[in-house]
């Protein structure tokens, strides 16, 4: 990606959300072994190669065919900046975003335009998000609207989870 061009993709109409079948594996294993990544992601471990992205890629439209929606390719333009979106957990709708580092600074902006999807859907009451305990900046989930409830266990690891009313 050019420099710069990811911090309009916020604002720009270029920005869109994609299946991630659309983007190449090696991109998305090239962003998964950043190890940045694995600093807030605990259940993120192992090594991520071409096959690894695919097997990922699989479980994930796999989620789209079970549920009706899941995780999107976040795009600029054609420019892969990173993953996430809606799945379902039990009853709930958990959203979950992970950018490229280089992307970081688009969150609020991609969180925004997916939680606007949320709210026009009516299978989706509220929201869920489960942050690892290492995140200290969570002044813009806040400033959605989102509020702690707690703190619960997923696959062995501690996450605070946040509940965000979307109706």
């Amino acid at each position: 990606m050019a420099s710069g061009t990811w911090r309009e993709a916020g604002k720009s109409p270029r920005l869109r959300f994609a299946r991630l079948t659309e983007v190449p594996p090696q991109e998305i294993a090239r962003h998964m072994s950043d190890p940045r990544m694995a600093a807030h992601m605990p259940l993120l471990t192992g090594a991520w190669d071409e096959a690894a992205a695919r097997d990922f890629v699989a479980a994930k439209e796999a989620r789209w065919q079970r549920d009706g929606l899941g995780h999107w390719a976040f795009l600029h333009g054609e420019d892969y900046l990173g993953w996430g979106g809606f799945q379902k957990e039990g009853a709930e709708w958990d959203f979950g975003l992970v950018l490229r580092a280089d992307c970081f600074g688009l969150g609020p902006a991609i969180a925004r335009k997916a939680l606007a999807f949320a709210r026009q859907d009516p299978r989706i009451p509220f929201v869920t998000f489960l942050l690892p305990p290492t995140r200290r900046h969570l002044r813009p989930l806040m400033r959605l609207g989102a509020v702690q409830t707690g703190a619960v266990q997923y696959e062995g690891q501690r996450f605070l989870k946040f509940r965000l009313e979307t109706g």
